[in-house]
């Protein structure tokens, strides 16, 4: 062991020790970017192992969060843009992903899907739809998997089952403009029950949300962090709460 790590250890339970339950979001949002740049940075080639690295700490952050109690952690594991990427590269990202996804169902993490299934590999939609049954009810953190996922998507299929809904109950459309209102569409959201996020971390630099919860975030507050996300460590983590506790959320007042 060298110097670094018993420095680096003493300096995140500092920061730890300083963080109060007012200051433990209840919701996390995580943009995870960077896994092809970290593999590259790193000498290690091709986006394979990047993308593997980056799987592997998906699950470090669930403990870091569990430990600390967070309620619920939405990872955003595939875009809808991302579904545009070279085939070989998109083939290699789903099947990592469902591994990803038969894991959190074998340690028992309460998993949630995120996303339009429609567009999905079946692959994908079948270990989605069994992690979700096969957790549904277990306590601790609640872990939504993005996949599949856009902001604007998410509106739009919310708002089209807002009105299937309505047009079953016989609702005219005259009718529904008349008293629609922010709720209505709320109901129909992919995380429609949960409380929206409150902080929202992306890492590898980029400083953008790139269509993240668009309708959830209004209120959140967000943390850039450079590292990639495979070298996103729990000092990062720590950083990034400390950083939402010392802000003064006004939600408008």
């Amino acid at each position: 062991m060298g110097l670094r790590d018993p420095l680096y250890w003493l300096y995140e339970k500092r920061l730890e020790r300083r963080l109060t339950s007012q200051e433990i979001p209840r919701h996390v949002g995580v943009v995870m970017d960077g896994n092809r740049r970290w593999a590259k940075s790193s000498g290690l080639g091709g986006a394979e192992l990047g993308h593997r690295a980056g799987a592997d700490k998906i699950f470090e952050v669930l403990r870091w969060c569990d430990e600390l109690g967070v309620q619920v952690v939405t990872l955003w594991m595939l875009s809808t843009d991302n579904l545009s990427r070279d085939e070989d590269e998109l083939g290699l990202l789903v099947r990592i992903i469902d591994q990803a996804i038969v894991r959190l169902r074998e340690e028992g993490w309460n998993t949630k899907r995120v996303g339009a299934l429609d567009i999905l590999p079946d692959s994908t939609v079948r270990a989605l739809k069994e992690a979700e049954e096969a957790t549904s009810g277990n306590p601790g953190l609640v872990v939504n998997v993005a996949v599949g996922y856009g902001g604007r998507r998410e509106i739009a299929d919310a708002v089209r089952s807002l009105l299937h809904d309505e047009a079953d109950r016989g609702t005219s459309i005259q009718e529904l403009a008349e008293r629609l209102d922010i709720e209505d569409i709320a109901r129909h959201l992919y995380t429609r029950g949960q409380p929206d996020p409150d902080l929202l971390i992306r890492t590898s630099g980029e400083q953008r949300l790139s269509g993240f919860m668009l309708w959830q975030s209004v209120h959140s507050e967000f943390y850039f962090c450079e590292a990639y996300w495979p070298a996103f460590r729990r000092v990062d983590f720590l950083r990034a709460l400390r950083s939402y506790g010392a802000r003064n959320r006004r939600f408008g007042h």
